[in-house]
């Protein structure tokens, strides 16, 4: 059963750094799009990243754009979303899901399978 698990949320301050990690089981990540969204309280999902399946192509959204970092180790069955220089509307659930597709997208529609979400919490 394909399986996604995030890890590596938690409590941090404004300006520091996380790095969360999506574990796949039951398949390999060689054929999926990987990608990161968000949920704050009250408001809609956010696609924030983006990774293709060899990892040579990444997106970002505007607002992340510059200050998180996607990455993949296929070997490792793993991606990761690096987090720097945060903000406290950086707070939300994280999620990874996965695509069987050849084509990158911040749309959450477009992913079939869904991590349960590390949580984020940005605040001093």
């Amino acid at each position: 059963q394909l399986q996604l698990v995030e890890s590596g949320g938690g409590l941090v301050q404004p300006g520091g750094s996380l790095r969360l990690s999506c574990a796949a089981s039951g398949f390999t990540l060689d054929y999926y799009v990987i990608g990161w969204f968000r949920q704050a309280p009250g408001k809609e999902r956010e696609g924030v990243s983006c990774i293709s399946r060899r990892g040579g192509i990444t997106i970002y959204s505007d607002s992340v754009k510059g200050r998180f970092t996607i990455s993949r180790d296929n070997a490792k069955n793993t991606v990761y979303l690096q987090m720097n220089s945060l903000k406290p509307e950086d707070t939300a659930a994280y999620y990874c899901a996965a695509a069987l597709s050849s084509r990158t997208s911040l749309r959450g529609a477009d992913f079939g399978s869904w991590g349960q979400g590390t949580q984020v919490t940005v605040s001093s």
